[in-house]
């Protein structure tokens, strides 16, 4: 990045009259941060990380996917999919399976192994979750869900839908 020496140095921090709900943005970003602690500690040892997280839960949510409903669920390049897919099929956690009405889709499914992993990595989540949620509500529950799932793009909500109990 290319410092441009004409810039005046801004000593105030960001503020309310700038950007709107700056507490909320801060509060996503802690509780990401914190969200994900554990699993990463998990997955580093394994010399994985976040993606093939996110490939292992949404094919453990849905075994059979093609590759091609990850793709759009995770909005991710084929050849990031490639590297991740390929690391978790050789260690055996997802098997790829030619589809059962299209012979030129893959199917993905989890092993037992990719089972135990998700599992393992979802438990301190869960858990985390779960002692948030002793400080709310029924209806706060509820006024969560909805605020998280508004936050999700409107013409991509219906890929929650498709993953079973997610309502």
């Amino acid at each position: 990045m290319r410092f441009n020496h004409n810039d005046t140095t801004i000593r105030a921090a960001l503020s309310e009259d700038e950007v709107n709900d700056l507490g909320i943005i801060e509060l996503l970003f802690f509780s990401y941060r914190d969200f994900t602690a554990d699993p990463d500690k998990q997955l580093e040892t394994m010399g994985f990380g976040r993606a093939h997280h996110r490939v292992l839960y949404f094919v453990n949510r849905k075994p059979g996917m093609s590759v091609a409903e990850l793709l759009d669920v995770l909005k991710i390049t084929k050849q990031s999919l490639a590297r991740v897919l390929k690391q978790l099929v050789d260690n055996g956690h997802i098997i790829q399976l030619t589809g059962e009405t299209d012979r030129r889709q893959r199917e993905l499914y989890p092993t037992v192994s990719g089972r135990e992993l998700i599992l393992s990595l979802t438990q301190p989540q869960s858990n985390r979750i779960a002692a948030a949620l002793a400080e709310s509500n029924v209806t706060e529950k509820q006024i969560i869900q909805n605020f998280l799932k508004a936050m999700v793009n409107s013409d991509q909500r219906d890929q929650i839908d498709s993953l079973p109990l997610s309502r």
